[in-house]
């Protein structure tokens, strides 16, 4: 069995403060991209057999160990993950290979399984792999609201710096926190091909831990490219693209500077 796990970009994230339990409050709007890793799951009598890396603390691994546990263990699994993505970007490519991992080990092995909870127990962002597409997310990320957007022709970068979302997190000030995403406001403006009122509040931590990360901006900005955003906690940026021309002609730009892909934003599963 072969899946695509896709990437993902936050159009907007805001952080509205601090919660008791130490984590943030946020408010964001996830899309799903048309391109990322590839896994290959096959079943085999019993165990966990991993060809990636990291081994067992990687999150595919611990997605396959938590589904077939809750299943009972009724047969085993071996995984090849084929990474494409690039690792700390803020592309969602661990929590997106964990969530295909479920999805697949449900196919392999149908059960009586929460396979929403089990995402979450693996990481904020697992549940809305689940369903990709596009989606209002509350909370830490994990309370979900699909919404609907036509596809759109995005363009990602990333100069291969990998940045840590506890590193950036923990440089979060007062300051950066910000009032709810306009959402309505937001998809009007993509619909339109207008220049979307969101922002990014890890921008700020970020931009404070690499000033460099500016230079990124203001680089994709000059290539034309509308909306352009840090996705996530970083360090990849998207730009939204007129066409596919102008989205390959910015690829051909930044390609020799780092990773650059273009891509299909907003389609949902069903689309790639």
């Amino acid at each position: 069995m072969e899946r695509l796990a896709v990437a993902k970009v936050n159009l907007g994230l805001s952080l509205l403060g601090r919660r008791p339990d130490g984590y943030h409050e946020l408010h964001t709007l996830f899309a799903s991209l048309s391109f990322g890793d590839r896994l290959f799951l096959e079943p085999i009598p019993e165990g966990i057999e991993f060809r990636g890396r990291y081994g067992r603390r990687n999150l595919a691994y611990r997605a396959a160990e938590a589904y077939l546990e809750a299943a009972g263990w009724p047969g085993g699994v071996r995984i090849v993950l084929e990474k494409a993505l690039p690792e700390g970007a803020g592309l969602g490519g661990g929590s997106s290979d964990a969530a295909q991992v479920l999805l697949g080990l449900r196919e392999l092995y149908p059960a009586e399984v929460n396979l929403s909870a089990l995402a979450l127990s693996l990481g904020a962002d697992v549940p809305f792999f689940l369903q990709g597409g596009v989606a209002e997310a509350r909370g830490v990320g994990e309370r979900l609201r699909p919404l609907s957007l036509s596809p759109l022709p995005v363009v990602v970068f990333s100069l291969g710096l990998r940045l840590p979302t506890p590193r950036v997190y923990g440089e979060v000030k007062p300051h950066d926190f910000g009032p709810e995403l306009p959402v309505s406001e937001i998809l009007e403006a993509l619909e339109k091909g207008e220049e979307p009122p969101y922002w990014n509040s890890l921008e700020g931590p970020a931009f404070r831990l690499h000033p460099e990360l500016k230079e990124v901006r203001a680089r994709l900005k000059a290539l034309g490219l509308r909306g352009v955003l840090m996705s996530g906690s970083g360090s990849a940026f998207f730009g939204l693209a007129e066409d596919e021309a102008q989205a390959k002609r910015a690829v051909e730009a930044l390609r020799h500077s780092g990773y650059a892909r273009q891509g299909v934003l907003g389609g949902g599963y069903g689309a790639f």
